[in-house]
């Protein structure tokens, strides 16, 4: 199978090239395209080396799925051209998740709305992604009436320039050089949190929470949980952190909640608080799985369950929930 990856040489496109290799998808060909500035650049993929050619040449390539993570402008313009070409694309941007013609898809949630006739599938936000697959199984047993939820989401979620701003405060704290490097941020990263991810809309929420809000009822396919989110950037690597507080319009089982999350796809739990045992970024690194901890009642009101989300937000908040909609359509002949 020809596959081409749209974006192959940036953080997120790096990382599908190394789950696509790891998960095994039977790539016969690779395709790594990007902007012109990266047209003949080479990329690595099973130890072999490809030249990077353009938007025009992928295309022409004729691949059967193309993997897009090259920002929202670039695949509201090329994401169309991709498709009329009979190529099916996977798109991490937010530019189609919100289009009520496409799909937006976490594989362990509702991967049976696809059909042969999607030609542009969105992939969620890496936050909700996360979310989503833990409250999937909890919503089928107890019905989900609102969910809270705060983030503490990695740098990496913002890009390579963000690590360079992270890693050269740090350097600059550690060794009291001043380091140049570049500014993601408005304000230091490094021994600060910073309490607006994306840009703030008229209501007063940022555009990162107003993604949760609205991708969670589309992706669980009932618009009548409510969701409220705020999104916090903080200095770590590895992995987004959630704490998510759950009003249920039935009431659960502790026991039970543990043991619906621990069967349902996709999702590990750490739960054991004698043992101090829960999900962390630096566990979660690298791996593909959505990690749930620190299980209890909201004692202020009923009905109500707190958790802890943990997971890599290049992985399954990205690289990995693209390739399992790519592995879910190959194994439904929608390829």
């Amino acid at each position: 199978m020809k596959v081409a990856v749209v974006g192959a040489t940036g953080l997120v496109g790096t990382k599908m090239l190394q789950v696509l290799a790891e998960r095994n998808f039977p790539v016969t060909e690779l395709v790594p395209v990007a902007s012109e500035r990266s047209v003949g650049k080479e990329v690595e993929f099973k130890g072999k080396k490809y030249k990077v050619v353009s938007m025009t040449d992928g295309i022409a390539a004729k691949p059967a799925v193309a993997l897009f993570s090259a920002g929202g402008t670039t695949s509201l313009e090329w994401a169309p051209k991709f498709a009329e070409a009979g190529i099916k694309v996977i798109d991490n941007s937010s530019a189609w998740r919100m289009d009520p013609k496409k799909k937006l898809v976490v594989p362990e949630v509702n991967a049976d709305a696809l059909t042969a006739d999607d030609f542009i599938i969105a992939n969620p936000n890496c936050s909700t992604i996360q979310m989503v697959v833990a409250l999937q199984p909890l919503h089928t047993k107890y019905k989900i009436k609102r969910v809270v939820v705060s983030t503490y989401q990695s740098v990496t979620g913002t890009g390579a320039k963000a690590v360079e701003q992270l890693m050269g405060e740090r350097e600059r704290a550690v060794k009291g050089v001043s380091a140049e490097h570049a500014m993601a941020y408005k304000y230091q990263i490094d021994l600060n949190v910073i309490p607006q991810i994306d840009v703030f809309l008229e209501n007063g929420y940022t555009k990162e929470e107003m993604k949760m809000v609205k991708e969670t009822c589309k992706i669980m396919r009932d618009d009548s949980i409510r969701v409220t989110a705020t999104t916090v950037r903080i200095p770590v690597m590895g992995g987004h952190s959630e704490s998510v507080n759950v009003e249920f319009e039935n009431d659960f089982d502790l026991e039970e909640v543990k043991s619906l999350l621990a069967a349902a796809p996709g999702i590990v739990v750490q739960n054991d608080d004698a043992a101090q045992f829960y999900p962390m970024p630096m566990d979660a690194h690298e791996k593909d799985e959505v990690f749930v901890g620190r299980l209890r009642r909201d004692e202020s009101q009923p009905k109500t369950l707190n958790m802890w989300v943990v997971s890599d937000n290049l992985r399954k908040g990205a690289a990995t929930n693209a390739v399992q909609i790519a592995e879910y359509m190959l194994s439904k002949n929608l390829l």
